[in-house]
């Protein structure tokens, strides 16, 4: 199963550092979003990131230069159905993923592979709204994808042998290493994360700590590169508390409870970094705790 061109839904923070690992390491890229601007604001991303990576000598411009050459952008989702591979990376809402796949699967060459970047949704129940649930995985990156060298491969019920080994393949050819994880709510990584994630938030709901406290205690004491609540910031709290909410439905144990501070947080709009207050607020010119 030869995989060479790639078709890529979705040109947010992961789907444009997943175009750009592809890119560098050699396949044609197809990225795909709904808007315009945010196609270009992709490029544009790509190129300054690939920029980061001449400065610190991991590339050559001749390397950025080709690899740029091998992206093309589309408004059509359809376009991507002569792809050998799609890596779904829009929104974490399992509603807006499965109409994804809807419109694209009469389009798919009978032998394209599908595969969802989630971070929390069952592969098993994605692949069953499809024609392959055979050729159908879980391809998990790390946020920020061209830094982080796990990639999570997670097979459905029904993925065969054939479709895992190709995408490991892709994931070695990508200089990256795979962790195979089985289909249970939020995979390894999110699984184990999220809760301690979560765990903090506690520990400012109940008034243990403030958030400099707690970030500090985790850095100095635990020897974590961030802090918690900067992670959770950096991550989106309307991705934890919506992956707290897959582990809490999924496996029905109180301990996976979303802190109710957290959900506050979403529900004021204080998502993080990306609307500039979260547990900190960026608009400054250094960070400052909200509480």
């Amino acid at each position: 199963m030869s995989i060479e061109r790639v078709g890529i839904v979705g040109a947010g923070q992961m789907g444009n550092g997943i175009a750009h690992v592809f890119a560098l390491a050699g396949y044609q890229v197809l990225l795909n979003d709904i808007s315009q601007d945010s196609l270009d604001a992709a490029m544009a991303r790509i190129a300054k990131n690939m920029g980061r990576q001449i400065t610190k000598g991991a590339i050559s411009s001749e390397d950025q230069e080709n690899a740029l050459a091998r992206i093309e952008t589309t408004l059509t989702l359809t376009d991507l159905g002569q792809t050998d591979l799609v890596i779904e990376a829009a929104t974490e809402k399992e509603e807006v993923k499965k109409q994804i796949f809807d419109t694209l699967l009469p389009h798919l060459k009978p032998e394209t592979i599908l595969t969802s970047n989630t971070s929390s949704i069952s592969i098993t129940r994605l692949a069953s709204g499809t024609d392959r649930p055979e050729k159908f995985m879980g391809f998990h990156f790390m946020n920020p994808v061209p830094v982080m060298q796990l990639v999570e491969l997670i097979r459905g019920i029904a993925t065969d042998d054939e479709t895992y080994k190709a995408c490991l393949e892709v994931v070695n050819r990508l200089n990256k290493t795979a962790a195979s994880a089985e289909d249970f709510p939020a995979f390894i990584v999110n699984r184990i994360l999220m809760p301690m994630i979560n765990e903090a938030v506690y520990t400012l709901y109940e008034g243990v700590g403030s958030v400099q406290c707690i970030d500090q205690s985790m850095k100095l004491g635990a020897n974590h590169p961030m802090g918690p609540l900067e992670l959770a910031d950096f991550i989106g709290l309307d991705t934890c508390l919506s992956i707290m909410n897959v582990l809490h439905e999924g496996l029905a144990d109180t301990k996976y409870r979303p802190c109710p501070l957290l959900t506050k947080y979403v529900e004021a709009g204080w998502l993080g970094r990306k609307t500039q207050r979260g547990f900190y607020d960026y608009r400054g010119e250094t960070p400052v705790p909200t509480r």
